[in-house]
C-alpha cells in the first residue's frame, strides 16, 4: 500500500477520531475537519491525496463539496461516508466525481482497501502531473528565453496558434531557434500527450527520406526485407516538424501536399493509402517565394503549409535577450562540467552585444560553452571570446556624423540584411550590387 496524506470530514468527532488511528496504523498521515468550510480551508493549506468526508455535515451537502473539490484538486480522491438507507446520496457524490462511497457502521477494515485504492489512483495522478509541468518546463513555452519586444511578440503569436490544429511555417536564420518553437507549439496543443517528430529534410536523399517519411513495404527495393512505418505514422495523433522544407524534393512536395489536403499517402511499394491524424509544422531559412519563382518549390504546396507563418528574429533584433541567454548558457555549461562560474565580465558582455551574430542564438551558446571550459575563475572575460569577436566596437553613444560615409554605408547594410533575414544574395540585388562587393564590405565593416 502506497503511503500519503488523507483529510477526514466528519462532524462526528468520535467517529472522526476512529477512523484517523485506523489509517494512521496503516501508515497514513491524516488531519480532520468537522465542517466542510474548515475541510476545504485545510486543503489550499496542504497537499492531500484522499479525503474522506460525510455525505451530511452542518454547513455543506457532501455532493456539493465533492464537485468543490474535483473542480479545485483534480487529482485528489474522495470517499464519501454514507448513513444506512442514504445510498442514493452515495451514487450522486460518485457521479459528481468522488472515487466511492463507504456506508457507516460498515466493518471498518473495509475502508482500508477502499483508501488503499483511492491512495494509488491519486498518487499516480500526482506523478503524472509533476512529469507533465516536467515537461512542459523542458518543452514548453517557459523555456523559450527573452524578454524583447521582438521575441515577445513571437511567443504570443505561436501561443495563440498553438491551441488549433492549423499548419504553421517557422520563417528565420539558421540558429534562431526553430525546432524548439515547434516543440513549445506541440506541447501547447491539445496533441501534447501524442508524439512530435522532428526531421531535418536536408539530412537524407532523396530515396532515403521518402522512405524516412511515408515508410515502404517488405520487397519493394533491395535491402528492405521487411515492413517499415514511416515518421509520419509514428508521429499519429500528434505533430511532425519538417525542418528545412525549402530542401524537399518536388516528388516529395507532391507527396506531402497529398497529406496536407487528405491526411493521407501511399508507402513506397504499397497499393493502398495509409489514413493518418497528424499535424504538420515546418521550417526553413529560405525565402519560399523566389524559390517557387525559380521552380524549385511548389506554390501550391507553399500556401498549404503557410497558412500561419511566424518569421523569428534574428539575434542582433533582440539586442536586450543577448545578456539573459548568455546568463542561461553559463548556468547550464557550468553545471554541465562542473565549474563555479557564475559572472559574466562587463566587457564581455558588452563585446556580445556589439556583435552582429550571423550564427544566431546557436552561435552565442557555442561561444559561451567554449568560455566555461577556458576559463579558471567564476569570471567570463573578454580574452575568452573569439578573435572576431574581441575585435567588435563598442558603441560609444557618440552620434554617427552626417558626412562619415562609411558609418552610413555600414549602417544601411546592416538595416538591408535585417530586411533580408540575412539573405545575403538577396541584399545584394536590393542594393544593386554584386554578390562579391557584399562579401568584401561586410568584412571591411564587421559584420560577417
Amino acid at each position: 500500500m502506497q503511503k500519503g496524506k488523507l483529510l477526514i470530514i466528519d462532524d462526528e468527532e468520535r467517529l472522526r477520531n476512529l477512523l484517523a488511528r485506523i489509517l494512521q496504523l496503516e501508515g497514513h498521515e491524516v488531519i480532520t475537519a468537522g465542517t466542510g468550510k474548515e475541510g476545504l480551508k485545510k486543503l489550499q493549506q496542504d497537499s492531500i491525496q484522499v479525503v474522506l468526508s460525510d455525505v451530511k455535515l452542518p454547513d455543506i451537502d457532501g455532493i456539493t463539496l465533492s464537485e468543490t473539490i474535483k473542480k479545485n484538486y483534480p487529482n485528489t480522491e474522495i470517499i464519501v461516508l454514507t448513513a444506512y438507507g442514504t445510498i442514493n446520496d452515495g451514487v450522486k457524490a460518485i457521479k459528481a466525481g468522488a472515487f466511492d462511497y463507504i456506508t457507516k457502521g460498515d466493518d471498518n477494515e473495509k475502508i482500508i482497501p477502499l483508501v488503499s485504492k483511492a491512495m494509488d489512483k491519486a498518487l499516480l495522478q500526482q506523478k503524472v502531473a509533476e512529469l507533465e509541468s516536467k515537461l512542459n518546463d523542458k518543452f514548453g513555452f517557459d523555456r523559450l528565453i527573452g524578454k524583447s519586444t521582438a521575441i515577445s511578440d513571437v511567443i504570443r503569436l505561436a501561443q495563440k496558434v498553438a491551441l488549433t490544429d492549423t499548419t504553421v511555417l517557422l520563417l528565420g536564420e539558421t540558429g534562431t531557434g526553430k525546432e524548439i518553437f515547434a516543440e513549445a507549439i506541440h506541447q501547447a496543443s491539445n496533441r501534447s500527450a501524442k508524439s512530435f517528430v522532428a526531421v531535418n529534410c536536408s539530412a537524407f536523399t532523396k530515396e532515403l527520406l521518402e522512405s524516412e517519411l511515408f515508410g515502404h513495404k517488405a520487397g519493394s527495393f533491395t535491402g528492405a526485407v521487411k515492413d517499415k512505418k514511416g515518421l509520419f505514422e509514428e508521429a499519429n495523433g500528434g505533430t511532425i516538424f519538417l525542418d528545412e522544407i525549402g530542401e524537399l524534393d518536388h516528388d516529395l512536395q507532391a507527396k506531402l501536399l497529398r497529406v496536407l489536403e487528405s491526411q493521407q499517402f501511399i508507402k513506397i511499394g504499397d497499393t493502398k493509402p495509409t489514413q493518418v491524424n497528424v499535424r504538420i509544422l515546418a521550417a526553413t531559412n529560405r525565402n519560399l517565394l523566389n524559390e517557387i519563382n525559380d521552380g524549385h518549390f511548389r506554390s501550391d504546396l507553399y500556401y498549404r503549409l503557410s497558412v500561419f507563418q511566424i518569421t523569428l528574429p534574428a539575434l542582433r533584433e533582440r539586442k536586450k535577450d543577448i545578456k539573459l541567454l548568455a546568463e542561461y548558457f553559463m548556468q547550464h555549461f557550468a553545471l554541465k562540467v562542473k565549474k563555479q562560474v557564475n559572472v559574466l565580465g562587463d566587457e564581455f558582455i558588452e563585446k556580445l552585444e556589439a556583435y552582429a551574430w550571423p550564427g544566431n542564438i546557436r552561435e552565442l551558446k557555442n561561444i559561451v560553452e567554449r568560455a566555461v571550459i577556458l576559463t579558471d575563475s567564476k569570471v567570463l572575460d573578454e580574452s575568452l571570446l573569439p578573435y572576431e569577436v574581441q575585435q567588435q566596437q563598442v558603441k560609444s553613444g557618440a552620434p554617427i556624423s552626417a558626412f562619415d560615409l562609411s558609418s552610413v554605408e555600414k549602417l544601411h547594410i546592416q538595416r538591408v540584411l535585417n530586411h533580408t533575414h540575412g539573405n545575403r544574395a538577396e541584399a545584394a540585388h536590393l542594393l544593386n550590387i554584386g554578390v562579391a562587393t557584399l562579401y568584401r564590405k561586410l568584412k571591411e565593416y564587421n559584420l560577417e
